[in-house]
């Protein structure tokens, strides 16, 4: 069983544990730390989930904590928070240190609203105002009946029960999930202005990198420390298991030559070496008793014929819900192996602009051409498509049978299991105990069985791990088809979109070429509440003119400057000839025998610099002015 270790008055801080790959600062008696998990173990079913794992917190730590679906992140954070206890090891909270949890799936049974859940979350002391702000700022109002609220906004109220009475230690798990832009840009800059340390569990990269200066990764049941930001948790990984790779390879020849030895020595042949047969059994059972990288899902999605080179084109498309406006006057035109991002906050309309643009709802007015071939496969962030009482293996066969039709071949059901890293003895297991991320894999397994060149991914990446996203990302690049993506997650959006459609508030919506980051610099400004759509007064009426704030005088009409349009004109030719040169004078850097004549190379070297950054250059000048454009030329 796990000790938990109290402090005592003989305690100083040199006794404190101190973990593989802490800081040095720990060895020398600075400051101790706030939490300590030392060697723990925790086993369910055969195999262990915790070998020996560490964790420490000090003050004002960032720390994230990331490592595979299924690896025992949420576990060993819940042994952290002191809500499991481990088979054995040591648990260390430092005496008055109050510690947070925000779990992903929170119980609010037993309050009459969500104000008082999280009001009860309060320390003694604390004002009800925190609490307040925190759920305003998170979209809730604090009335409502926790009975009936959505998942979403379960998760958003045992976030604010969370943050609201600013802890010593604050762990998150998956905090974005469920949250729209608005909201994970604003945690961001309430966490980073937080005294609280921080633990962190998030698929969201672009979270993590901002706010964490350590990483602690879980992997095969132990821990290993970066004294860094996730940024560099990625290539430090890589790392690790190339140099893995090489002692296990080096173990396998030390084998083989004890073997060789075995069979051909001449000592051995006369008489036994005892000590080196035993040697050899230990090196046999240490061969065995390695546990790999834990395997990765195999992506391969189900290609229909190809469509027709048009997908969809919307013309002056509008609707609204009551005096509601979602969509006004939107038209786009999108071809075939487009990747096409829908961003806005929660509210403003994206599912049901996707529900228009893939013909599943017709709009009030305008009209949407459809392309011709289309075969549509969706993955829905509701799972609403998923029958709790199903087992694993009928929700993949759709209701029964023992065989799956993937990429046009006939596969076992228990063959395309494991290609979702599900092992065969979860075939019957309900639907409605599987994990998160055992869902999100679950679903998309279904999704990508079918034959599709269209592909609908309503957020895709909420509970998958970062290694999945990374080979989702790798699916969509090589999908033949075209691909409509809503989701939150800015990373991924810069990583696979080839333009992004954004609401601009009241019903307004507009395209951007490229990613996230891309949309930024055109737009000036990223995805805030306001650009949700706007809600009129009860009966369509506007408020009275008091009420409202002065309209804006009409500016007037722009026109582009004629060096501008010239320039416009231009500038993707001398974009492509820079391309040439830039491959040219890579060719040359390339040849061996450059590196002999050293001012050849420092000549070509820096050709090849300046190339690179005028062709930045260029195609910032032309994103600029094909941004002012299609301003002006919306204006008009």
């Amino acid at each position: 069983m796990a000790r938990e270790k109290k402090a005592g008055k003989n305690d100083t801080p040199c006794a404190t544990p101190v973990t593989p790959g802490a800081s040095n600062a720990m060895r020398i008696g600075m400051t101790p730390p706030l939490l300590t998990l030392q060697d723990i173990h925790l086993t369910f079913g055969v195999a262990p989930l915790l070998d020996g794992a560490d964790m420490q917190i000090g003050e004002g730590e960032r720390l994230c904590l990331v490592g595979r679906n299924g690896s025992g992140k949420s576990t060993l954070m819940k042994v952290a928070a002191g809500l499991v206890e481990p088979d054995g090891g040591e648990r260390f909270l430092h005496p008055g240190a109050t510690v947070r949890y925000l779990e992903q799936e929170p119980d609010l049974a037993g309050f009459s609203s969500v104000r008082d859940y999280v009001i009860a979350g309060l320390a003694p002391g604390d004002m009800d105002y925190r609490a307040d702000y925190l759920l305003e700022q998170l979209g809730l109002s604090g009335a409502e009946d926790p009975a009936t609220i959505s998942g979403g906004e379960t998760r958003r109220a045992a976030l604010a029960r969370a943050l609201a009475p600013d802890p010593d230690i604050l762990m998150l798990d998956e905090p974005t999930n469920h949250l729209d832009l608005p909201a994970i840009e604003w945690l961001e800059g309430e966490l980073a202005g937080s005294r609280s340390a921080l633990v962190l569990i998030s698929h969201d990269r672009r979270f993590l990198e901002k706010l964490t200066r350590k990483t602690l990764w879980l992997d095969r049941g132990r821990t290993r420390l970066l004294e860094q930001g996730f940024g560099a948790f990625e290539a430090w990984r890589d790392e690790v298991f190339e140099q893995e790779q090489e002692e296990l390879h080096k173990l396998d020849r030390k084998i083989v030559r004890e073997e060789d030895w075995l069979r051909y020595g001449v000592t051995a042949r006369r008489k036994r070496n005892v000590r080196r047969l035993a040697e050899l059994r230990d090196l046999k059972r240490q061969r065995a008793d390695h546990r790999g990288p834990q395997g990765q899902v195999k992506l391969t999605a189900s290609q229909a014929q190809d469509s027709g080179k048009l997908i969809v084109e919307a013309r002056n498309v509008s609707i609204a819900f009551g005096d509601r406006p979602v969509i006004r006057d939107f038209s786009t035109k999108l071809a075939r192996q487009a990747r096409i991002g829908l961003v806005g906050p929660n509210g403003a309309g994206k599912t049901t602009l996707l529900n228009i643009l893939t013909g599943q709802l017709p709009p009030d007015s305008g009209s949407v051409r459809l392309g011709t071939r289309l075969e549509i496969a969706s993955l829905d962030q509701k799972r609403v498509a998923l029958n709790d009482d199903w087992t694993l293996s009928e929700a993949l066969t759709r209701g029964g049978g023992q065989q799956v039709e993937v990429a046009g071949k006939t596969r076992h059901v228990m063959a395309y299991m494991k290609d979702f890293l599900f092992p065969p003895e979860q075939a019957n297991t309900p639907v409605h105990v599987l994990s998160g991320g055992e869902k999100a894999r679950l679903m998309l397994a279904r999704a990508l069985a079918l034959p599709s060149n269209l592909l609908v991914l309503d957020e895709p990446t909420n509970d998958l791990d970062l290694e999945t996203l990374d080979l989702l990302q790798g699916l969509i690049d090589e999908y033949a088809g075209t691909v409509f993506l809503v989701s939150h997650d800015r990373d991924f959006l810069d990583r696979v979109c080839t333009s992004v459609i954004v609401s601009e508030g009241d019903g307004r919506w507009r395209e951007y070429a490229g990613g996230y980051s891309d949309m930024l610099t055109q737009r000036g400004r990223g995805v805030s509440p306001d650009d949700r759509t706007v809600v009129k007064a009860k009966g369509g009426k506007q408020p009275p003119a008091a009420d409202r704030p002065a309209a804006a005088p009409r500016p007037e009409r722009r026109r582009m400057a004629n060096k501008d349009r010239y320039a416009l004109e231009r500038l993707p030719g001398e974009i492509e000839a820079l391309d040439e040169r830039i491959a040219n004078l890579e060719q040359t850097m390339s040849d061996p025998g450059l590196f002999a004549d050293s001012v050849r190379f420092t000549e070509v070297s820096k050709a090849l610099a300046d190339a690179i950054a005028e062709r930045e250059e260029k195609e910032d000048r032309w994103l600029e002015l094909e941004a002012l454009r299609e301003e002006i030329e919306g204006d008009a």
